[in-house]
């Protein structure tokens, strides 16, 4: 899978092994041993994978959003980062990987990806 995918095979088995931990593949010896996923693809969300790879979806200096306290005169902030979070959960819980595999995104996943102006950086469009 690492040359196939040409990424270093120490970081491969990192990442296999943050997905061991959290059930979503499993290991197995021998000969005919190797990799599998330990539920449906059906049932795993691309939101599952970023969570045991990377912790949680949003985190702001590494706290979640709900713990961060900020001063009163900038605590709406706390509610932006819970929006974040919550506009990431429609899309990273709705994908699975099954959905991937197939190359048939959910409905309201694609609906997203239709305007053009979603395919632009904003980046460089600064006055």
């Amino acid at each position: 899978m690492a040359v196939a995918q040409d990424i270093p095979r120490n970081f491969l088995l990192a990442v296999l092994a943050d997905l061991r931990r959290s059930g979503i593949v499993a290991s197995r010896r021998g000969q005919a041993g190797g990799w599998v996923l330990a539920r449906p693809a059906e049932a795993v969300s691309v939101a599952d994978v970023i969570r045991a790879v990377d912790g949680p979806l949003v985190s702001v200096h590494g706290v979640r959003p709900e713990d961060v306290r900020y001063e009163p005169s900038v605590a709406v902030l706390q509610r932006v980062w819970i929006a974040v979070r919550s506009s990431l959960r429609e899309v990273l819980e709705e994908v699975t990987l099954a959905d991937l595999v197939h190359d048939d995104l959910p409905v309201a996943v694609a609906g997203r990806t239709h305007s053009p102006e979603v395919w632009q950086s904003r980046s460089n469009t600064r006055p």
